[in-house]
């Protein structure tokens, strides 16, 4: 068995190929810990006449000890290790997120219905009013998430096809948060210019365009030329999600402790693309009192 690259503190799924007949359910309890790891479940995959197949979950801190419990297991009389899955790999295999049809076509007439001849009507009606755009097609309910990768989470500028696993994700919570339909678009572009040409050419389908991941300073400057060039909201998540939410937090904590808002010192860690939206946002909202800090220090007018 060859096992892949493994990453720390996560849950893995190991197969195993054991004879029917005294498991040794026991002994594999006691080696998961002590390796000071969890067993999450022990599930039957098949029976045969003589064998069985298992998956262990197991939640192990650290990729030598899932190494050691693998050997172990390996070493047990009558037990086969057929494969070690990283959960979180699974769960991406194949893509999270797919396209399916709100319509069904049973029978001639409804496709004449979705397709030729009936579609051209709606065409007409939608070229004579192009507001009927988001009546008539997925416009109204579907959303552009728009990266170029050069600031992956915490993990920097990795790129389009890296950026890809992230947005999905995004669509994911779009849709099972806000039953909002959302389309990934990893562009393979860092140019200003280029991104904001590309956005504005496929924004005609979508209701709102979302941008993420964008590295900053970029980030401001896109934003600001698809606000202005599109009639359709532009939402970037890194700066204005992140201040919506720590507004709403600030508020909330306001409350408790009884003190307006205006009257609290704010400090904020990183000023990037979230820092500064954040900085703005309680600006607007009569917060006078910010501390800015990078990596270098507190940020203070006149020094570099």
């Amino acid at each position: 068995m060859t096992m892949g690259v493994v990453q720390d503190g996560v849950q893995y799924i190991i197969r195993l190929d054991m004879q029917r007949d005294g498991l040794p359910f026991r002994k594999i309890v006691q080696m998961v810990d002590d390796l000071e790891g969890d067993i999450i479940a022990w599930d039957l995959v098949r029976a045969e006449d003589q064998r069985t197949i298992r998956d262990l979950t197991v939640l192990i801190a650290t990729a030598e000890k899932l190494r050691a419990l693998v050997n172990q297991l390996s070493g047990l009389e009558g037990v086969r290790v057929e494969n070690v899955s990283d959960r979180t790999f699974l769960m991406h295999l194949g893509g999270k997120i797919e396209i399916r049809p709100r319509v069904h076509i049973k029978t001639r007439a409804d496709l004449s219905h979705v397709y030729t001849p009936g579609v051209a009507r709606v065409v007409e009606a939608i070229a004579e009013d192009p507001s009927k755009a988001f009546q008539l097609t997925m416009k109204r309910n579907t959303v552009a998430i728009v990266t170029d990768g050069s600031a992956i989470l915490g993990l920097g500028n990795l790129g389009p096809k890296a950026a890809l696993p992230v947005m999905e994700g995004k669509a994911v919570l779009f849709k099972w948060l806000a039953n909002v339909d959302a389309i990934p678009l990893c562009l393979d572009t860092q140019n200003v210019d280029e991104i904001v040409e590309t956005v504005v050419r496929i924004a005609p389908e979508f209701g709102g365009i979302n941008l993420e991941d964008i590295a900053s300073p970029r980030c401001f400057e896109v934003e600001r030329q698809l606000t202005e060039r599109l009639d359709i909201p532009v939402f970037h998540d890194d700066q204005h999600g992140t201040a919506v939410v720590i507004l709403a937090g600030l508020i909330n904590a306001a409350k408790v402790v009884g003190k307006p808002l205006e009257s609290m010192r704010v400090v904020i860690a990183g000023i990037g693309a979230a820092g500064t939206a954040t900085a703005e946002l309680l600006l607007h909202m009569g917060v006078h009192d910010i501390v800015g800090y990078d990596r270098m220090g507190a940020i203070v007018e006149g020094e570099s």
